[in-house]
């Protein structure tokens, strides 16, 4: 799927298209109605569609120093927008530029001018131009006086309240991926470059494959039960440390994993781990033959979840 940005008009064959204007962080199922809606407008229309997403976040534009949230890369969501059915992907970099766009220029100039929409999706609580002075009303009227339509949807909730990108943060913060990929229709992921480490791991018999955490949320310290994506389709499964293992000194923040039977180089690949479970916190230990020990233990325990997690229907 193509990858396109806010600098330059998007090609011709794309203009005229439905957009699918929001952040996206996570791609759960509130924004997956809103895509979802998109693609049957387009579809119905005969027209292209295309996934608007914001980057950086505007958060972290406004606010530089608050921890690390995202959800997903721009990568991860790309494949997720292609598997929805969007033809392209279009990237909004959220700069000084566009954080001082008013209302009416970004409906004039971004959508209409650059991006060629037609027909614009949105949810419910979609805000935009400089100040926030933009909602989904002003979208509409801004839009129906230069032949621009618009379609704001409603969140998805369930027994708990509307789904969103904050209540899956709290759950992986909380050390419940469970809830996290219930809310997300798909486990949590974490995309990123094996890089090389200390390689302490391999002399106890734990190679494993680190990962720096980047921009990510940093999901509740400790040990989870994973399974890892490949680039050429294979699925390992394994257990993972997420931390700055306390026992090492110095502390360094990564997220380790350790793949079962499997003794292949992954240096400088481009994988994902998925968070399956929660094991326990991390913890310091006193040698490497107490780690040792408790590693024993921890992967055994991730074999167990593992297998009745691939069990399921």
């Amino acid at each position: 799927m193509d990858r396109l940005t806010c600098d330059h008009p998007v090609p011709e064959a794309l203009r005229g298209g439905v957009v699918a204007l929001g952040n996206f962080d996570g791609f759960h199922r509130g924004h997956q109605a809103v895509v979802g809606a998109a693609i049957a407008h387009g579809r119905a229309a005969g027209r292209p569609v295309l996934v608007a997403s914001f980057d950086p976040h505007p958060v972290r534009y406004f606010r530089p120093d608050v921890p690390p949230f995202r959800l997903t890369s721009l990568d991860q969501r790309g494949d997720l927008f292609a598997a929805a059915g969007a033809d392209a992907m279009l990237v909004f970099n959220f700069n000084q530029t566009l954080a001082n766009v008013s209302a009416g220029d970004f409906v004039a100039d971004w959508l209409i001018g650059r991006a060629g929409a037609a027909h614009i999706v949105t949810g419910e609580d979609f805000t935009f131009g400089k100040g926030r002075s933009g909602n989904v009303a002003v979208l509409a009227e801004l839009g129906a006086a230069q032949g621009l339509t618009a379609q704001a949807i409603g969140p998805v909730s369930d027994e708990h309240g509307p789904i969103s990108s904050s209540r899956i943060r709290d759950a992986l913060i909380a050390g419940d991926p469970a809830e996290a990929a219930r809310l997300l229709t798909r486990p949590y992921r974490i995309q990123g470059v094996v890089q090389h480490g200390d390689k302490l791991g391999r002399t106890i018999g734990y190679p494993t494959a680190n990962i720096d955490m980047d921009r990510y949320l940093r999901p509740k310290y400790g040990i989870y039960a994973v399974r890892g994506l490949l680039a050429d389709g294979r699925v390992l499964h394994g257990a993972a440390n997420i931390g700055i293992r306390p026992t090492f000194d110095p502390p360094k923040e990564l997220l380790e994993t350790h793949f079962f039977d499997f003794a292949e180089s992954l240096y400088d690949q481009c994988v994902e781990i998925e968070l399956i479970a929660y094991i326990r916190p991390e913890a310091k230990f006193d040698g490497l033959d107490a780690l040792t020990a408790q590693m024993d233990k921890d992967c055994i325990e991730a074999k167990r979840i593992l297998a009745g997690y691939e069990a399921k229907p």
